[in-house]
């Protein structure tokens, strides 16, 4: 066992030397891998912070619920305290029938023409917000039916289109992010494998004459898997430092949009999970690439 980790740690250590005596090949492989591993994991990032920017499926599904007339303060509470203890529910605001007549003057304009009215005509309305789990259109719309149904809720009323569209607009662009990955994974395979090719055609004497003394494939196929993996591993390292570097690039022109909206909304990187996952996607990639070359190309050597 110690023999064998002290062989692996040698193979390690050629490894990344025979790449340091190449650095422009190596960095030119690496750069390629970093540039496609980037693009998705910048779309990602970027979906991430579009997604939170609207106040997430929470802030978006909101179901108003318009009580009867005349139904008193106390009651409307108590109807909140139940739909809070729902689950699929996140959170319940309550607004007073003045409230709402307030609100209603300050965004109609018939101030002046409501102020002539003997009593107010609307209701007490309850809005509730979905929890994040639950919004999405046929969970609103259970969620909606349901409460529409309570003691005292004249009306059960959202947007159930716009709550559609969104759905559909990030599930395409999430199904994109995933489509654009997958094929960007297979350039990266073939990148690491044309990479892994050249370096078996170029020391293909030395292959013949390890095979000549009784060199085994595994023997000779392990400093070619270190050498996928590191170009990989590199390769996710390089595409993390260019998506933050762009994320640092537009950080400051969205922190003045989002200051003209009264928003103190700022960008955010990935996150150390995701950036594991880059990290050791691109070392998988790159070893799964090198193997497929070194198997493919491997058997076609033999001694003559």
């Amino acid at each position: 066992m110690r023999n064998y980790l002290l062989r692996h740690l040698q193979v390690f250590f050629y490894s990344l030397g025979e790449m340091a005596r190449a650095p422009f090949a190596a960095f030119m492989t690496i750069a390629v891998i970093g540039i496609s591993l980037a693009l998705p994991a910048a779309l990602y990032t970027l979906l991430a912070n579009v997604q939170r920017a609207g106040g997430g499926w929470s802030q978006g599904a909101r179901i108003s619920l318009f009580l009867d007339l005349g139904t008193p303060r106390v009651t409307a509470e108590n109807l909140a305290v139940q739909i809070r203890a729902m689950p699929g529910v996140a959170s319940v605001r309550y607004i007073s029938p003045a409230a709402a007549l307030g609100e209603f003057k300050r965004l109609s304009g018939f101030g002046n023409t409501l102020d002539l009215l003997d009593s107010n005509p609307l209701p007490a309305v309850l809005v509730v917000h979905p929890a994040d789990h639950a919004a999405r259109a046929r969970a609103v719309r259970a969620l909606a039916d349901a409460l529409g149904r309570l003691p005292g809720v004249k009306l059960a009323q959202f947007d159930l289109e716009w709550v559609r569209r969104l759905d559909a607009i990030l599930r395409l662009a999430q199904r994109g992010v995933v489509i654009l990955a997958g094929l960007l994974g297979i350039a990266v395979l073939l990148v690491v494998g044309n990479t892994i090719r050249l370096a078996i055609l170029s020391r293909r004497p030395e292959i013949e004459v390890i095979k000549l003394i009784g060199g085994t494939d595994r023997f000779i196929r392990r400093p070619f898997l270190y050498t996928g993996l590191f170009q990989g591993l590199f390769g996710g390292i390089l595409a993390w430092i260019l998506v933050t570097l762009s994320l640092a690039l537009l950080a400051s022109p969205v922190r003045d949009l989002a200051g003209l909206y009264g928003s103190g909304f700022t960008l955010t990187g990935l996150g150390p999970r995701a950036g594991l996952v880059l990290l050791l996607g691109g070392a998988g990639l790159g070893w799964a690439g090198s193997r497929l070359a070194v198997s493919r190309h491997l058997r076609d050597i033999e001694p003559g």
